[in-house]
């Protein structure tokens, strides 16, 4: 926790701890959909994410009376952190991997999928349809998030001899899946003409559908606005070029998250940003934080942080006249009339060196704390100060030892907060590459993953609610896998409805078989209890029947759980197992 944490904030992600993102470079490829061209396009926005941004988006400060600084003295204690007096809601229990991810792709969803794909298709070519259904859409889906986490240079590679995926192979034909890649829509073309200003025309039933559903999220008292990049080099009016993103080029998407990661909203750049409606104008990068923060539920109880991409005291007066407690680093040009000791003069002072200062804007007090570790970094807020001073431990390059500093209060603070951008990168390692050189269907592969992920935390909130082991809690990977496995197996046979499991004795009897040793994996609930396609087969060898307590030996095997289960007029382990 040093100074180090806040310089070049988007560059220093790339040494946060992030898994290894691969470069946009080894996206899987499609022979007939690959992306075109890397070079912008004509009257393309290229945005530099720290020095040419601020230049473009600054808002200008064209103050009547001119702002005045005065230094505050130690003694001098700003108010305390406001209190939290909301509370996360308690889980009653923990629910299937699958549950969590339908809870946002609904069958409303997924049916305007099917109903505007099949459209599409008929539009294409009157000849052809393509008759896609609810389930095989979900086995669709579940392909995706299969491939996201097996990864192959090219996609029809899943199929071939050489380097066949089970996984993907097994739940459609090749040239299927490729069909419904090709014609898979999400809105009526013919309505585009009507719709002409609005860019984001073809997707914008899956945003309107997901955003509802995150803003009714329960909130966390801390929450970050943060960027995303969609990773995209093909012709695009709303590709952006951000140099130093670990993805250079694709589609920005501002995005409202706690600290854990967790996405309560967002917004996809196309261009513009206008002003909120009956906020003041104060720019692109300030008029992006008041629209996300109009979504947080009871702004008096909450905190709001960004980085210097946003910050300015246009912004801070603005959420202060608002109700929203606000902090985020700032540069020094965005303060006008603020002059702190330059980083050489600090230097001189030693590290853990801090002054503060503060003023009154538009009847809001904002304070200021430039603090110098290894370099000068700037705090401003409009609810704590520099003080209490705390100790941390950081590393001594000369000394190349740990050494004690001096860090105020509001940079810990932010270290806090700034952990949601941190995680929101880290959540989104695992992604789907699959190329294409239709926009809508990149956004729509992002938005897989980001629900998988807020799904995912969803299910960690419930488990740490319950106070369920770290041990027995699925990390992302597994619960990836798991929801994959659901969407490709639950439809296979395209008929009927699943119905649900009331018994969990064969999980827990199958945790406890596997705390004590390796154990063969069993299908989750969702997919045992559907009452699609389990058939007993007879094979030739005898093996232990899977269900937990049972010790017999069978024959018979599941032929879509793929475990040996007692099939006799003594027991009837199939029975029970898939109830």
């Amino acid at each position: 926790m040093d100074g180090s944490t806040f310089y070049g904030e988007r560059a220093g992600r790339l040494q946060a701890g992030i898994p290894p993102i691969e470069s946009d470079d080894s996206c899987l490829s499609d022979s007939d959909n690959s992306d075109e061209d890397l070079r912008p396009t004509p009257g393309h926005r290229s945005s530099s994410d720290e020095d040419s941004d601020i230049n473009h988006d600054a808002p200008s400060i064209t103050r009547r009376q001119k702002v005045v600084w005065e230094t505050v003295q130690q003694q001098d204690s700003a108010e305390d952190i406001p209190v939290w007096q909301g509370a996360l809601p308690a889980a009653d229990e923990t629910k299937e991997p699958i549950q969590y991810f339908r809870d946002f792709f609904d069958a409303d969803l997924l049916d305007t999928i099917v109903q505007q794909s099949n459209l599409y298709c008929t539009q294409t070519n009157p000849n052809n349809a393509l008759t896609l259904d609810h389930n095989e859409l979900e086995q669709f889906i579940g392909t995706l998030v299969y491939m996201s986490v097996i990864h192959l240079p090219r996609s029809r590679m899943y199929w071939s001899i050489e380097c066949r995926v089970a996984q993907v192979a097994d739940s459609m034909s090749r040239d299927r899946w490729e069909e419904i890649k090709r014609f898979i829509h999400f809105n009526d073309n013919s309505n585009m003409a009507a719709n002409i200003e609005d860019k984001l025309f073809k997707v914008r039933p899956i945003i309107d559908s997901l955003l509802q559903k995150f803003q009714d999220l329960p909130q966390d008292q801390m929450l970050s606005i943060v960027e995303q990049l969609v990773p995209f080099k093909g012709r695009s009016s709303l590709k952006q070029y951000i140099p130093r993103k670990p993805h250079k080029w694709g589609y920005k998407i501002f995005v409202l998250c706690d600290t854990k990661g967790l996405v309560h909203s967002f917004d996809i750049y196309t261009g513009t940003i206008d002003p909120v409606p009956g906020e003041p104008d104060i720019g692109a990068s300030g008029n992006i934080v008041l629209k996300l923060a109009q979504t947080i539920h009871g702004a008096g109880d909450h905190l709001l942080c960004f980085d210097s991409w946003f910050s300015s005291l246009d912004l801070f007066a603005a959420l202060g006249n608002n109700g929203i407690p606000a902090l985020g680093t700032v540069q020094q040009c965005r303060l006008p009339g603020c002059s702190f000791s330059t980083d050489t003069d600090m230097k001189k002072k030693g590290r853990g060196t801090f002054e503060e200062k503060r003023s009154v804007v538009d009847g809001v007090e904002i304070r200021a704390v430039k603090w110098f570790d290894h370099r000068g970094v700037i705090v401003a807020r409009s609810f704590a100060g520099a003080h209490p001073v705390s100790n941390i431990s950081t590393w001594d390059r000369e000394l190349k030892q740990e050494v004690s500093v001096e860090c105020p209060s509001i940079i810990n603070l932010y270290n806090q907060f700034r952990g949601g951008a941190v995680a929101l990168d880290a959540l989104m390692a695992y992604h789907i590459q699959i190329r294409s050189k239709k926009y809508y269907q990149r956004l729509f592969f992002h938005f897989v993953d980001m629900v998988i992920a807020n799904s995912w935390l969803l299910y960690r909130r419930d488990c740490d609610s319950l106070d369920v082991p770290k041990k027995m809690q699925k990390d992302l990977l597994a619960f990836r896998t798991s929801v994959a496995q659901a969407l490709c197996m639950q439809g296979k046979d395209m008929a009927g409805k699943k119905r649900g499991g009331a018994s969990s004795e064969v999980e827990r009897e199958f945790a406890r078989k596997k705390h004590r040793g390796p154990a063969k994996a069993i299908p989750p609930l969702e997919v045992r209890s559907d009452a699609i396609g389990h058939w007993p087969v007879v094979e030739s060898v005898r093996q232990r029947c899977k269900l937990p307590n049972c010790k017999g030996q069978s024959v018979f095997r599941c032929s879509k759980c793929n475990v040996h289960l007692c099939l006799n007029k003594n027991n009837n382990c199939f029975q029970e197992f898939h109830k």
